[in-house]
């Protein structure tokens, strides 16, 4: 079998292009910035959304949060079991059906959440200033999924 043309133009080429590659990149440096301030109350990004998603007067099941937070489920199970752990979240049976569980804030994760919200939107509105406003950025994102 003849090995496949593979020009160095195509390294360029994808370098330019790339949808994946660019917001991969972005998404990369925005969780940073977000995770640096999100540390001093002990969360990291992915840890807030999560978090926030369960911010709600009644609790969600695991499956209304995956499209959500565009996780599938075994991901968003590894990453409430930390936040179980620290008491930050808990399962109670679901009213309607006692065989599924619905996921809660507990006071201590109420408390994290109130005293992280500031540090997440002093960076969410620095973001936003830098890109002149975001709401174009977040209704494009919303067409791709």
């Amino acid at each position: 079998m003849k090995d496949p043309d593979l020009p160095f133009s195509a390294a360029p080429e994808v370098r330019d292009r790339c949808l994946c590659l660019h917001l991969q990149r972005a998404a990369r440096v925005v969780a940073r910035r977000f995770d640096d301030s999100l540390r001093p109350h002990g969360l990291t990004n992915g840890q807030f959304s999560v978090l926030m998603s369960l911010n709600r007067p009644e609790g969600p099941r695991i499956g209304e949060l995956v499209p959500l937070l565009g996780m599938d489920r075994t991901t968003l199970t590894a990453a409430l079991k930390p936040l179980r752990r620290r008491g930050l979240v808990e399962a109670a049976l679901d009213r309607e059906d006692s065989r599924a569980r619905r996921l809660r804030l507990t006071k201590a994760g109420r408390d994290v959440l109130a005293r992280a919200l500031p540090a997440w939107r002093a960076t969410q509105d620095a973001i936003d200033a830098e890109l002149g406003g975001a709401d174009g950025v977040r209704e494009t994102l919303a067409r791709i999924g």
